[in-house]
């Protein structure tokens, strides 16, 4: 888009300075702060709190947010309409309704109805993007945009765009459902014939490779891609020519071991001369995801007794990130820091077995123990220091003489 323009922003609003008081007022932790300031570490009674070393807000989402806050101050009289959720944390998405967004959420099918919005409103992409003809409908329809699509995303669709216009069919790892997959597939579209194949995980992966070698049929895979395939999408076909990309915050991990695989099918098809000509495969993970991953198999070197990972159970980085710590630890996916009763002494947490949400009573052990903390990249500080606020209040300690006897010692 061309920087005159005047109904499209991608850069900001020019008013960071305004809003960014606002921002950490709400989203800051003085707690979090201190912790960090301290090695990553807090005793406070029989508690040694570890916190990952990368946790929490990454630089796309705090770049949306901060777009979002400051759309809401540019345009005071005007309507603002979200195309989904800002970010997968319910907190900030009920920020932005107090403040008047309305959100428009798409139906099953992941088709969103915009035929509420006119040419005098103003519309926010998410950070996840939006789909092709989402936008360009948007687009047609003359309102003002405010894009805050992550630039990683961004990164992604010009990988997938590339195998499109050079006739390979993009495999994407990922969760169909989910707004980034959904965008990042919708890229091939800009070119003629371009189509795409999404894969959850590793399992609907070996279906792909069985029938590039051959051991299963086509309608067995056409089968069971219902609905997470290009239209039109022929395995005899489009399956001849591949190149991976995966949705921003999958496990790093599979994602590479995804690709191998498929590379191998590929050679064992047509054979390793082919394989330049057949296959392409780049590292699409962002670095936020990366580190905070890393951060956390590093914590886990020296396994906590207890390990919380704060984040939106729609989030796909944050539950990656409770499976990675739930391999070497007890670990309590929670949502925000009300998720901890101190009262009742229990812990509301989505089970990483079963995906469900379960209350679970007596769930600090006796004794000196030491507990984990990390966050997914949606999740501001405030939750985080708060959650531990509500930890220490469960065993009768006052946060407030906590953090002052941090700030002493510092």
């Amino acid at each position: 888009m061309a920087e005159t323009d005047t109904t499209y922003f991608r850069r900001g609003l020019g008013l960071k300075a305004e809003v960014k008081p606002v921002l950490e007022s709400e989203y800051g932790s003085r707690l979090v702060e201190a912790i960090k300031a301290s090695g990553h570490e807090l005793q406070a009674g029989r508690f040694t709190f570890r916190m990952a070393h990368s946790l929490g807000f990454c630089y796309g989402v705090d770049r949306a947010v901060e777009y979002a806050y400051e759309t809401c101050r540019k345009f005071p009289d005007r309507r603002i309409f979200l195309v989904g959720e800002i970010i997968h944390n319910p907190h900030v998405n009920t920020r932005l309704k107090e403040m008047g967004v309305t959100f428009l959420y798409p139906d099953d099918d992941g088709m969103f109805d915009f035929s509420k919005v006119t040419t005098d409103d103003v519309v926010v992409i998410p950070a996840f993007g939006v789909k092709l003809a989402d936008f360009e409908a948007l687009r047609d329809l003359g309102c003002i945009l405010i894009d805050t699509t992550c630039g990683s995303v961004l990164h992604v669709w010009k990988r997938v765009e590339g195998y499109a216009r050079d006739g390979f069919t993009a495999i994407v790892h990922g969760k169909y459902y989910h707004e980034e997959t959904r965008a990042t597939s919708s890229q091939v579209l800009k070119h003629e014939g371009g189509t795409y194949l999404v894969v959850r995980d590793m399992d609907e992966t070996r279906i792909v490779c069985d029938f590039i070698r051959g051991k299963i049929g086509r309608d067995a895979l056409l089968d069971r891609f219902e609905g997470r395939r290009s239209e039109g999408f022929d395995p005899d076909v489009h399956l001849q020519k591949v190149g991976v990309a995966n949705q921003t915050t999958m496990l790093a991990s599979e994602s590479l071991e995804i690709a191998r695989v498929i590379g191998e099918a590929i050679a064992d098809r047509y054979g390793e001369q082919e394989l330049e000509d057949r296959f392409r495969s780049f590292d699409t993970i962002c670095s936020a995801t990366q580190d905070r991953q890393d951060a956390v198999m590093a914590l886990m070197q020296d396994p906590p007794d207890v390990m919380i990972v704060v984040g939106g159970y729609n989030s796909s980085n944050t539950t990656h990130l409770a499976h990675l710590c739930s391999q070497s630890t007890r670990t309590y996916h929670i949502e925000s820091d009300r998720s901890v009763d101190p009262a009742r002494g229990i812990i509301s947490n989505r089970s990483v077995q079963d995906g469900e949400v379960h209350e679970q009573a007596d769930w600090i052990p006796d004794g000196e123990i030491t507990i984990g903390l990390t966050a997914g990249a949606s999740t501001p500080d405030s939750l985080i220091g708060r959650t531990v606020e509500r930890i220490l209040v469960s065993e009768g300690l006052k946060p407030g003489e906590v953090l002052a006897g941090m700030s002493r010692s510092s």
